[in-house]
């Protein structure tokens, strides 16, 4: 498992090229060697790799627009290989209001295409997700809906605990379909925390991925509640480190 940085922590960081080259150099700093993209500004795929390459960087994963996604499968492939990136996700999507079948038909011919230009799209839960609707859970409908090949997916420990889930429980049962994981721990109230600050079982957390196995274990803190984002990436960085992760 390679250990990575949602940049979503540090979004207001990454507002324009200058500060986003400024924030992949303290990421790395940090000791992170991957990033998931999501939350920057907008950027030329050449200048990525660039800037990916000169902090010693891979890109593991990216939360893009789902338009895209949906109706220019072909360039978003083209770009993502310039980089070289793999997974491509959907960070969010209403899928109660759309329904489980007009997802489908929106994004099957997309995930296809991935498959066949060696990418893979992932699906990124909140705990919307773990709502029922007609008597299951709407992600136990999604993963029916899909093959582990055209859909896999980047649990949200956090969102899967705040949904009223166990996040152990799902690790395994999504065992072979969850190439990425987000990291995030809950404190009091639902406070978004550093790992090993809040009251999640993160050592039962661990012990699952290990079995399991995910590529990618990505952190992320939504909120940091005033404090710096960089400083929370970096407690989690080095509490998960000290946990054999690195």
């Amino acid at each position: 498992m390679i250990l990575g940085a949602q940049l979503y922590t540090v979004r207001d960081y990454m507002k324009n090229l200058e500060d986003f080259s400024e924030t992949l150099k303290k990421i790395a700093d940090i000791g992170y060697t991957c990033v998931q993209v999501s939350g920057s500004c907008a950027y030329e795929p050449q200048w990525l790799a660039k800037e990916l390459r000169s902090n010693g960087l891979t890109c593991a994963l990216t939360h893009i627009n789902p338009e895209k996604i949906a109706f220019e499968p072909d360039t978003v492939c083209d770009e993502h290989d310039i980089f070289d990136c793999g997974y491509i996700g959907i960070g969010h999507y209403n899928i109660k209001e759309i329904g489980i079948e007009a997802f489908h038909e929106k994004f099957a011919p997309a995930a296809k295409t991935f498959l066949k230009r060696g990418k893979h799209l992932l699906y990124h839960n909140h705990d919307g997700e773990f709502e029922k609707l007609d008597g299951r859970l709407i992600i136990d409908w999604l993963l029916d809906s899909f093959s582990p090949e055209e859909l896999g997916i980047i649990l949200d420990t956090y969102w899967v605990q705040y949904g009223g889930g166990d996040p152990i429980e799902w690790i395994y049962k999504l065992k072979g379909r969850v190439p990425c994981i987000h990291f995030k721990d809950m404190g009091f109230k639902h406070a978004m925390l550093p790992i090993g600050e809040g009251n999640m079982n993160f050592s039962g957390i661990l012990k699952a991925c290990e079995e399991v196995k995910p590529v990618y274990c990505l952190i992320e803190q939504d909120d940091c509640h005033g404090e710096d984002p960089f400083s929370c990436l970096k407690k989690s960085y080095e509490y998960l480190k000290s946990e054999g992760l690195k």
